[in-house]
């Protein structure tokens, strides 16, 4: 699809990849970009139309349904990590119930809920940002990536389903990117504004998998040979 003229709707999109998003479609003269977030009030965001959404919550999913019915593009950014102390931590399942809810059932809620939608604009697409953690799950973070490989394999479910309904699905992986979410950690990380940049060409060329950087692409590349177990963090620095 072409992103000018396009009505995007950007979960997250207050900040962080979400915004960077945002800014990458106006730059492309996107028609309109709302940016969805749990508490928009009070908001800088120039251009920008702000949107109360909670993707874990169908009533406030209906609600922006109903105000964004003009939508052609959905991506969905919304996701939250908490550390973990291992596959044998004793809230491991807690904590993994929490994060599915926003990063796996929520992508699946707002995929249901757009995808006719966009279909009766016209059709257009779904970009979901997915994570190199969906093939190498470190321990630290074992939980997060359950929820990302589940969004991996959702995403290629969807794609085959609604290609015949005009509507392309994009997943988006990416490793570490300078963002809230790795504030304080010293490793390579990627800008957001590149990442949302690459995503938004390879959408519009047609590619329907997008590895953003080198660390995605070391992690995939190695899952045929075996190592992608038994990776060691200096190999994905």
């Amino acid at each position: 699809m072409k992103t000018k003229n396009s009505v995007a709707l950007v979960t997250g999109g207050n900040r962080g990849l979400g915004l960077a998003f945002a800014r990458e479609l106006q730059a492309r003269d996107a028609k309109k970009v709302y940016a969805g977030a749990r508490s928009p009030d009070g908001l800088d965001l120039p251009d920008l139309v702000p949107v109360r959404l909670d993707v874990t919550d169908p009533a406030s999913i209906d609600a922006v349904v109903e105000q964004c019915g003009d939508v052609t593009l959905l991506i969905n950014n919304a996701g939250i990590a908490n550390v973990n102390e291992g596959a044998l931590d004793p809230d491991f399942v807690d904590l993994s119930r929490e994060m599915f809810e926003t990063n796996f059932y929520g992508l699946i809620r707002m995929s249901q809920a757009f995808a006719p939608v966009i279909s009766r604009n016209g059709g257009g697409a779904i970009v979901n940002v997915l994570s190199d953690a969906a093939w190498f799950a470190r321990p630290m973070v074992a939980a997060y990536s359950a929820t990302k490989s589940a969004a991996w394999s959702f995403t290629n479910a969807l794609r085959i389903e609604v290609r015949d309904k005009g509507v392309q699905v994009l997943g988006l992986h990416v490793g570490f990117m300078d963002t809230d979410m790795t504030r304080g950690l010293d490793i390579e990380k990627i800008d957001p504004r590149q990442v949302a940049a690459i995503a938004l060409e390879e959408l519009e060329s047609g590619t329907e998998e997008v590895l953003a950087d080198e660390q995605s692409r070391l992690v995939k590349g190695t899952l045929s040979t075996g190592r992608g177990y038994y990776l060691n963090p200096p190999d994905l620095a």
